[in-house]
């Protein structure tokens, strides 16, 4: 295995997915949605009176991601223009907005459809005119 490379020419390096999210394989805070539109927000500002968190070092993904999201994109969208699985890219997503990098709108619940009996009295009413 002395010279061998880990890569294969046509696909280049090969990085393992748990490699790019440091081993966590979900975020533990709130489910991103497939159809959760997430949008890069501006950084907050430190507040004075706040002792400084740890500096965090964003990978190169977390970078991607937020230029991606200058427009608000769906998070399946988000994992197929990366071409990353999806539970690596709402592990990505989680730390952003924990950073308060990004913001997160949830789709609208989907609409109840009336029941079956207001169906047919709709039906009704149509056919009495």
């Amino acid at each position: 295995m002395g010279g061998t490379a880990w890569y294969d020419d046509a696909a280049g390096p090969v990085v393992r997915p748990y490699a790019l999210t440091g081993g966590r394989t979900h975020y533990d805070g709130d489910e991103f949605d497939l159809v959760a539109l997430i949008t890069a927000a501006d950084p907050p500002e430190p507040a004075d009176d706040v002792l400084p968190a740890a500096p965090w070092a964003p990978e190169p993904e977390h970078d991607m991601i937020l230029e991606l999201c200058r427009t608000p994109l769906s998070v399946a969208e988000i994992a197929s223009d990366l071409e990353l699985p999806l539970g690596v890219v709402r592990v990505l997503l989680g730390d952003l907005l924990d950073h308060s990098l990004i913001q997160v709108r949830r789709p609208a619940p989907v609409a109840q459809f009336p029941s079956e009996r207001v169906l047919k009295e709709v039906i009704d009413g149509i056919r009495a005119l």
